[in-house]
């Protein structure tokens, strides 16, 4: 028996339609699709949020020195001018170093990620910025769920769809 139902695709064509489902799942919490559909992103989406709930907690955090540029009261990065060995003067920015603690994570976590990153696409928010589903999913999605085991999803039948008449349904995280 296969891994997935096939949906009448061929493979690459199915793999990246549900990768992409699984993203706008995980981005939106809810999504509009057929029942053959949903019931293929259910099980993918509910086995992503058991991985990520298993590996929630498994982090270490470190102290890590960061070098990042003195700023002026504009936002613009303060240059000082500097003299090389031979005479010629050039620019250099100014850079202060500072401690801050840093999440790292446990090898397993880490293959936990990389599953996950796997199954979704990057995605952008309406301003343009990069949103990472990964932390997403791990640190907003899986906490929720900490004390639930499975069902972390539901599905509403909300009738034929106009034209081949499939029925379709709402997909949505709980």
């Amino acid at each position: 028996m296969p891994g997935h139902r096939k949906l009448g695709r061929p493979t690459d064509q199915r793999m990246a339609m549900l990768k992409g489902l699984v993203t706008a799942l995980f981005a939106n919490g809810r999504i509009e699709t057929t029942e053959a559909r949903a019931k293929e992103v259910r099980s993918i989406a509910e086995k992503l949020i058991t991985l990520a709930v298993r590996e929630a907690d498994n982090f270490t955090s470190k102290q890590v020195k960061i070098s990042s540029a003195k700023l002026d009261s504009k936002g613009r990065k303060i240059t000082k001018t500097v003299t090389s060995k031979n005479g010629k003067k050039y620019e250099v920015v100014e850079r202060e170093e500072k401690t801050d603690m840093v999440r790292v994570d446990n090898p397993s976590r880490l293959h936990a990620r990389k599953i996950a990153m796997t199954w979704l696409y990057r995605v952008r928010d309406e301003n343009g910025n990069r949103i990472n589903l990964a932390d997403k999913l791990f640190d907003e999605i899986a906490p929720k769920y900490k004390d639930k085991k499975g069902g972390y999803s539901r599905m509403y039948k909300i009738g034929p769809r106009r034209g081949d008449a499939a029925e379709m349904v709402v997909l949505e995280l709980i």
